[in-house]
Formats: C-alpha cells, sequence, structure tokens
C-alpha cells in the first residue's frame, strides 16, 4: 500500500515536469490540463501506440510487483486530477491580479556582502521583467556614515603617522593606563589602521547604496548593531533606523 501511494506521488512529479516544460505561464502553465488532455488523453491512434510501447515495460514491472489495482489507482487520479484544473486556475487568477495591484509593493531586504547583495540583484531584475513594483531596499548591517568623514579620516591618518609624538603627553597625565609611550603609540596606531581598513569599507557601501538607488522607490540603511536583536527594545532600534527619515 505504501508502495503504490509512492507510485502515485511518483506519478503526479512526472506530470507535473511534463506540464511544466510545456508551460508559458508561470502560474498556470505548470497545470495545464488543457495541454494534458489534448496530447495525453485523447491522442490519436498511433500516438497512444507509441506511448503504449514506450510505457508497457514500467507497467508490466508495475503489475508484476503491486498488482493491476495499480493501474486503476494511475487512471483515477488522472481523472480525478482534470477536476481540480477549474479551481487552481480561479486561484492562480486571483493571485496574479493581486501580484499586479497598484497596492501591492515588493521591499528587498539584504546585506552588502557579495553573495547576498548578487541574489537581491537578481530578485530584483526578476520583479521588473514581470513588472512587478519595487517598492523599497533594505540594506541590512550597514557601517555607519560618520566613517566618510574626512575629518575622521585625517584624525586616523594623524594617529598612524604621528603616534609617538601623541603618545609621549599623554603619558603625563596621571593615568596609569597612558604611563608606557610605547605601549600607548602602538594603541594609537592600531585605532587608526582600523579606522582606515573600515573607511575603505564604508565607501565602497556608499558606492554600492548609490548604485542600488537607481531601482526601488526608497532605499534604507540599517546599521550594524554592537549588540545582537533579541528583544522588544533591539526592534524598537531597528524600527528607528527604519522610520528615520519619515
Amino acid at each position: 500500500m505504501i508502495c503504490r501511494g509512492l507510485l502515485l506521488i511518483a506519478a503526479a512529479l512526472v506530470l507535473a515536469v511534463a506540464l511544466g516544460a510545456q508551460a508559458s505561464e508561470p502560474l498556470l502553465g505548470v497545470w495545464n490540463v488543457d495541454v494534458f488532455k489534448s496530447e495525453y488523453l485523447t491522442s490519436q491512434p498511433p500516438v497512444r501506440r507509441v506511448i503504449n510501447f514506450a510505457s508497457r515495460p514500467f507497467y508490466q514491472l508495475a503489475d508484476r510487483v503491486l498488482g493491476s489495482k495499480f493501474l486503476e489507482d494511475i487512471a483515477e487520479f488522472f481523472l480525478n486530477f482534470q477536476t481540480m484544473y477549474d479551481g487552481f486556475v480561479e486561484r492562480a487568477d486571483a493571485v496574479e491580479r493581486l501580484l499586479h495591484d497598484r497596492r501591492t509593493t515588493f521591499t528587498v531586504v539584504t546585506t552588502l556582502e557579495a553573495a547576498p547583495l548578487h541574489e537581491a540583484e537578481h530578485f530584483c531584475g526578476e520583479l521588473r521583467e514581470r513588472k512587478f513594483h519595487l517598492g523599497a531596499l533594505v540594506l541590512n548591517k550597514t557601517l555607519p556614515d560618520f566613517l566618510l568623514d574626512p575629518a575622521g579620516t585625517a584624525t586616523a591618518a594623524r594617529f598612524v603617522d604621528q603616534a609617538g609624538p601623541i603618545a609621549a603627553p599623554l603619558a603625563e597625565v596621571g593615568e596609569p593606563a597612558l604611563a608606557d609611550p610605547a605601549r600607548t603609540a602602538r594603541v594609537l596606531r592600531t585605532i587608526g589602521e582600523s579606522f582606515a581598513n573600515f573607511a575603505v569599507v564604508a565607501m565602497r557601501e556608499a558606492e554600492l547604496r548609490a548604485e542600488l538607488a537607481r531601482v526601488p522607490d526608497v532605499v534604507v540603511n540599517i546599521p550594524n548593531f554592537e549588540h545582537d536583536i533579541s528583544d522588544v527594545d533591539a526592534l524598537v532600534e531597528i524600527c528607528g533606523a527604519l522610520f528615520a527619515d519619515t
């Protein structure tokens, strides 16, 4: 009984593949029963003979293993399937109208990392090709804009180039953590180099945002928070970033 059920499922999948290959519409073509009826149920005798000849080994094996009841179940499945077509088309038409309604819009959420960004660009292209409205693009985990500040870049360069002279007077302020000028200089250089590296990434992100902004109506940046998004307060922060300009 289990084997018979599995074979019925396999037959349904084969039917879906066969019909989907001839589909002309994404939603309606997969279960195109008109094609099925015209080419499989109402084939001319020569065509039926070819089909019967090609499928005869399968039928013989199925009859030997599962019994003649299997063929009856298959025939009943295909006949019952025809009654599903009208309801499926009606629902598919309703979904299609909803997706193309002027009140329907799509929001794509992505990060600016290479792989997710490539997928998002492909998805946005598919939406445009199918004439769906792309209302917003949300860029998650973006770097802060202060990394693009020229004053910050200049200060970071000074930390790298003049770490020693800056660290020397700091040793005299009486703070134990700053008492060693050599250690302070190393920290200053590390800070300056890190800022410069992040600034390069932030500049690249800004260029990507400018390119992506040509397609959707709205582009929103969600910063990379220093803490995990695990409670209501964190969600409120995200909402604040989403609606900061409204």
